[in-house]
């Protein structure tokens, strides 16, 4: 069984006991997940943008965008419209598929690993990671990357607040303190 089959059939009653909720399209579920890498010495050197495209398409399974500065920072070196980062946004299969992924395999090959703080849920229900290394997931080889890089990966639910949104998480599998 898929990981939204069991999502869809099991976790969401259990929710609606839980959090005393009768409305079954009231009850938080993940809207998307986004991946996001910025790059603050692609200001210097060139071709390290297409290098993280390539291993953030790899991770995501979806072709990474480039994002460009919003306005210029002069004790950065940095100039409006200029390619600073790298991002791809996660719905649908794919997303079910990489969340499954990150709770299974990726969390649990982190070093020193005693389970996730509960201060990466926000006031919104969002779960906010931060990996200070792209080698934890199992698509990149180390001896092909150039640099160690970290990413952020932010799931995005539609819960209304913390409580509802940590439910969530604990219920799909994600380990806390």
């Amino acid at each position: 069984m898929s990981f939204k089959d069991q999502f869809n059939k099991e976790l969401r009653k259990k929710l609606m006991g839980e959090l005393k909720i009768t409305n079954p399209m009231a009850v938080p579920r993940i809207l998307k997940v986004v991946l996001n890498v910025g790059a603050g010495e692609a200001v210097t050197s060139k071709g390290v943008i297409e290098k993280i495209q390539e291993q953030i398409t790899l991770i995501a399974g979806q072709k990474a965008v480039v994002t460009k500065a919003k306005k210029s920072v002069s004790a950065f070196k940095i100039r409006m419209g200029q390619p600073i980062g790298v991002k791809v946004t996660l719905r649908g299969k794919r997303m079910y598929h990489f969340i499954e992924k990150l709770i299974t395999i990726v969390i649990p090959r982190l070093r020193d690993f005693r389970g996730i703080s509960e201060s990466t849920v926000d006031q919104h229900g969002n779960l906010n990671l931060g990996f200070t290394e792209q080698t934890i997931f199992p698509e990149i080889e180390f001896d092909k990357i150039d640099k160690i890089r970290g990413l952020q990966v932010t799931v995005v639910t539609n819960a209304l607040d913390k409580e509802k949104g940590k439910k969530l998480f604990t219920l799909l599998g994600v380990p806390f303190k």
